[in-house]
């Protein structure tokens, strides 16, 4: 694949595909200890037939953006969070935790070394950045892999869903994840599993899937790619705790944000035969910021929120909020937003 031509961007239509950019980041972990990686302009890994990654899955992952501020600066949004997530979801599966700091300082020189595809201020892009770990040693048995490569790829992205308009959803019929699974961890294999259920929903008209929980299926989990939200007829936010959803960060920034607009917010079950219990509703997540949930069918019922054609006023809040700090067009009072110097 060729290398991508800033002039060939046209930053209004970007869509959300991979794009090859100048320069990478990579480092290997072998012989106990982590090899002082660095940039490369290598885009291609290669790895033994009998790779770990290849026929186990050991793979962790994580997504985040960096943002073109109007006077041209750039910023990243809570990537601290990201590292964390990043180090909790390597122990689950039994793979060496990349360091922080490494991390966070790795992400910098990436967007740094591609900072002329980061999309301009106004033209509702970002540069999207995919820190990534899989498992190298050969293997036949089932074991944890003694050897790792880290890599960092960046690609321009527009909006993963197009304006704050609202989407049609389904509940699907299968699990994203165990109770007591990888479903906290960011892991390839979480996404694999959702890829026919996601296939049969865009299938038979819908947005996206909804999943319930493993246990009773009673209770909403979260989307394919995004957690859940709700605003009850209370005025209150409610989203779902649950031990086999990933802990978003952005659903973690939307708490805190929800508190200070004085939505009373808390995590808690959310039996999904009791939608009318609620006025809106919507998806949270790095790739979709917040999108407004117009419907939701379930078992061939349909349950409209606010509305099919406009977002609710408390959605639209959530978002100017949260995308008004990612930015730089709102203040950020707690700390999240980070300069790439």
């Amino acid at each position: 694949m060729a290398k991508q031509k800033l002039e060939d961007l046209d930053w209004t239509n970007l869509g959300f595909a991979y794009r090859d950019l100048p320069y990478s980041y990579n480092e290997e972990f072998k012989d106990g200890k982590w090899q002082n990686g660095g940039l490369t302009t290598d885009s291609t890994l290669t790895f033994n037939e009998a790779a770990e990654d290849l026929h186990y899955g050991q793979e962790v992952f994580e997504g985040m953006k960096a943002y073109r501020t109007k006077d041209g600066r750039i910023q990243l949004f809570r990537p601290d969070m990201n590292a964390k997530r990043f180090t909790n979801s390597a122990k689950r599966l039994v793979m060496e935790p990349y360091p922080e700091d490494k991390f966070v300082e790795a992400v910098k020189e990436v967007v740094k070394a591609n900072a002329d595809f980061v999309p301009p201020y106004g033209s509702g892009g970002s540069l999207y950045i995919r820190p990534f770990m899989v498992g190298t040693e050969p293997l036949v048995g089932v074991s944890p892999s003694s050897t790792y490569t880290f890599h960092i790829y960046a690609t321009p992205v527009g909006a993963y869903i197009k304006g704050l308009h609202p989407m049609p959803y389904m509940v699907s019929k299968y699990d994203r994840a165990a109770y007591a699974g990888t479903g906290q961890a960011k892991t390839a294999g979480n996404y694999a599993g959702s890829l026919l259920a996601a296939k049969e929903a865009k299938d038979n008209g819908f947005a996206g899937e909804l999943y319930l929980d493993p246990r009773q299926h009673k209770y909403v989990d979260e989307f394919g790619g995004a957690n859940f939200y709700a605003i009850g007829k209370d005025g209150k936010f409610y989203t779902p705790k649950s031990h086999s959803i990933l802990p978003s960060i952005t659903k973690k920034s939307i708490l805190q944000i929800a508190k200070d607009l004085g939505l009373d917010p808390s995590e808690t079950n959310i039996d999904v035969n009791d939608l009318d219990e609620y006025t809106e509703a919507g998806a949270m997540g790095t790739a979709a910021v917040i999108s407004p949930v117009g419907s939701l069918t379930n078992n061939g019922k349909k349950h409209v929120f606010y509305s099919e054609t406009e977002p609710g006023p408390v959605t639209q809040k959530l978002y100017d909020t949260l995308f008004g700090i990612q930015s730089g067009d709102v203040e950020d009072k707690y700390g999240w937003v980070v300069p790439v110097e």
